[in-house]
């Protein structure tokens, strides 16, 4: 049996191994808790923030630590070295004398119901938040900076998110699909929530997973496909209950429960003879469904709906648009506080191959911006960072920069569908980072707001790579992909070679918390440009795709060049690439704002590296550079090759560590995907070189065997 699809009963530590809880359970610690005033402050709408659970867990916390590594947990009384405090006040300050038991009282206003407070004073640490699980995140950030929270000067630090929506989406189907399996797009064995067609009667590895995602600042998840087929529908109605399990095993660790839902829902679960969303009875089943989701989960979260897109049902059969669809459902969760993340990723996907001007690039621009402003304020339209769908380069999507009058989410791709599926190793973090840093109206900080600052309001999500296999994510090493991203949606200014050095420090931490050097050392050399790598040996310049089609893994240059999809190339014998251009092409350029419309539109100013996304060229163009496309081709692929032989050289390097640093299960792991890395990686260079070839007829000028 493949080990991938075998639940372990004690699953791999990930960031969280003991180890990495030296620093803080070998010292004095304190939690102060005083009574907090209703579920939410005051406040109508139950949340997990407020709750008796994540106060537990924090008290559950601290005695892990402490019995692991031989400290103790004293009352403040009992001279600590680290107390966590809750205050009751809405908000902190800073103490006159500097004496840390005296921040405990106020919470700066500035760190706000999410954030918390870190104050240093002569190597004792207070952390003081106004809710459990700000203090929670509070603890994890102590547990990350392990000795360097206790050293170094005083210091009076306010951490809270950039991003009030910090979310995970699971493509989690309660049957296991025909096509797509437990997971759709999964690539780490089954669902952690659901076997055999239920919810999985123990839900504890859900629990670890809570604390996992905890631990990097995720707060919300979705726990069903976004492709809501007929069993995964009744999850809104007959499975509440059950839902309502999933929902108690993730509130420990402060994670809010979220839920995707069919657009026909009240037609196929309530009987009604149409989902048109200005129909008053279809309002009414909208509202009492809501009714039921929350008087069975107080503190759920809200709805994840994909509509009118790839064959999901949507307001287009009744006349209406997006706007239509999606504040009928807003209004529904409004009076809860409930959110609804609808989701932007519509397009033909029944195009016609020979019809050029169409183009599946423009269609989430055209289908939603001329809607900016009509959406509810509880509405949420989740935009992917690119116009196509999670290829391995692509420029980043208008639509987030034509939506001022809209809560926006920049929607990612933590699981590996385009990029290796987890048997490759590609550290995604270098990628989202410069999504979250591109400026749509030009570079530097005279370019204006930057993608984080356009979606601060509707925040992030992204697919989760969680399976329930024993290392999580299938490839141990892709573990890293997921705590980045929770970082990132902490803070989206962090830089991704520190938050991989952050992973490494927990994840590979010895028993007493140190990290072995050679191997901090051999996975930065693995996964820091690990995207490029995989960039080099793939589809080249940002044409994109030539996948195997319906998994997508593995080269077929013209898998998908004559299908309805729209996910063409255009090789011919003269050249390469789609044109997009306004003067030429099918105007794509023009949904971006100056200077990024004329830059795209300039086949001299436009970036090498998404070059083939915007025009068709010759083999002969010459890139910045200075060599050819067709030479870029043959070089960048043995380039990419040659990187992963030496990845594959420096994790082997490693041998005299098993399992002493690197524990042995890990290893052979590891090996096992690299070695598929390096199949794979030799694969698309022979195939993608040799179609161009045989296309262009131009053959390596440094004389390679090209077949």
């Amino acid at each position: 049996m493949n080990s991938e699809n075998v639940v372990d009963a004690a699953p791999h530590p990930a960031w969280l191994p003991d180890g990495a809880l030296a620093a803080v359970g070998r010292r004095r610690l304190t939690l102060r808790t005083p009574d907090l005033p209703g579920p939410a402050h005051g406040g109508p709408h139950p949340r997990p923030d407020g709750s008796p659970e994540v106060v537990a867990t924090l008290r559950a916390e601290l005695d892990r630590a402490t019995t692991a590594h031989g400290g103790a947990v004293v009352d403040p009384g009992g001279s600590p070295d680290l107390v966590l405090a809750l205050a009751a006040s809405s908000v902190l300050t800073s103490s006159s004398n500097g004496r840390n038991e005296d921040h405990v009282s106020t919470l700066d206003a500035e760190a706000g119901a999410a954030g918390f407070r870190f104050v240093r004073s002569a190597g004792r640490v207070t952390v003081t938040a106004a809710t459990p699980t700000a203090l929670l995140h509070g603890w994890f950030h102590a547990v990350r900076l392990g000795e360097a929270a206790f050293a170094g000067p005083d210091a009076d630090e306010h951490h809270a998110p950039a991003f009030a929506l910090r979310v995970l989406d699971h493509w989690d189907n309660v049957d296991v699909h025909p096509v797509m399996g437990q997971v759709e797009r999964g690539y780490s064995g089954g669902s952690v929530f659901y076997d055999d067609g239920r919810v999985r009667a123990d839900l504890s590895r859900v629990t670890t997973y809570a604390r996992l995602l905890a631990a990097t600042g995720i707060d919300r998840v979705c726990v069903n496909n976004v492709n809501v087929h007929a069993r995964e529908a009744r999850l809104l109605t007959d499975d509440l209950p059950e839902v309502a399990r999933i929902a108690a095993a993730l509130r420990p660790y402060g994670v809010r429960t979220h839920l995707a839902v069919s657009f026909a829902a009240p037609m196929t679960l309530g009987g009604l003879p149409t989902s048109d969303p200005l129909d008053a009875d279809v309002g009414a089943w909208w509202r009492a469904a809501a009714d039921r989701v929350w008087a069975a989960v107080p503190d759920f979260g809200g709805f994840v709906v994909k509509a009118d897109s790839e064959g999901q049902p949507g307001p287009f059969a009744y006349g209406r648009d997006h706007a239509d669809g999606a504040n009928a459902l807003a209004e529904a969760v409004a009076p809860h506080g409930g959110v609804v993340h609808w989701r932007a990723f519509v397009y033909d996907h029944r195009q016609d191959w020979r019809d050029r001007s169409t183009d599946r690039a423009r269609a989430a621009y055209d289908h939603f911006a001329p809607l900016d402003g009509r959406f509810a304020d509880n509405v949420v339209l989740q935009v992917k960072h690119g116009p196509m769908d999670f290829q391995t380069r692509e420029p980043v999507s208008p639509v987030l920069a034509a939506m001022p009058g809209t809560r926006v989410a920049l929607e990612l791709q933590v699981t590996q569908e385009y990029t290796g599926q987890q048997r490759h190793a590609v550290y995604l973090a270098p990628w989202w980072r410069e999504s979250l840093a591109f400026r749509p109206w030009g570079e530097g900080d005279e370019g204006g707001p930057a993608v984080r600052d356009l979606v601060a309001s509707g925040g992030v999500a992204a697919v989760s790579n969680v399976g329930d296999d024993r290392f999580w994510t299938g490839h141990p090493l892709a573990q890293a992909n997921l705590y980045a991203f929770g970082r990132l949606a902490w803070d989206p200014t962090l830089d991704p070679s520190a938050l991989l050095d952050e992973w490494v420090s927990l994840t590979f931490a010895r028993p007493d918390g140190t990290v072995e050097p050679r191997v901090r050392e051999v996975l930065h050399a693995v996964l820091d440009d690990s995207w490029r790598t995989y960039e080099s040996y793939t589809a080249p310049l940002g044409v994109g795709f030539m996948v195997r089609p319906g998994h997508h893994y593995g080269p077929d240059v013209d898998g998908y060049e004559y299908t309805p999809w729209g996910t063409y190339h255009f090789a011919d014998r003269d050249g390469v690439g789609v044109d997009r251009t306004r003067a030429t092409g099918t105007g794509f350029t023009g949904q971006y704002p100056a200077p990024w419309r004329d830059v795209y539109e300039d086949v001299a100013t436009c970036p090498d590296e998404l070059l083939l996304f915007f025009h068709h060229v010759p083999y002969s163009h010459v890139l910045h550079s200075g060599v050819t496309v067709i030479q870029h081709v043959y070089d960048s692929r043995s380039e990419g090759v040659e990187r992963v032989r030496g990845a594959v050289a420096a994790w082997e390097s490693l041998a005299d560590l098993v399992p002493d640093a690197v524990p042995a299960d890990v290893d052979a792991r590891v090996r096992e995907r690299l070695a598929e890395q390096l199949r794979s990686a030799v694969e698309w260079r022979d195939q993608v070189s040799t179609y161009f070839l045989r296309k262009s007829g131009v053959p390596d000028a440094r004389g390679r065997t090209i077949y």
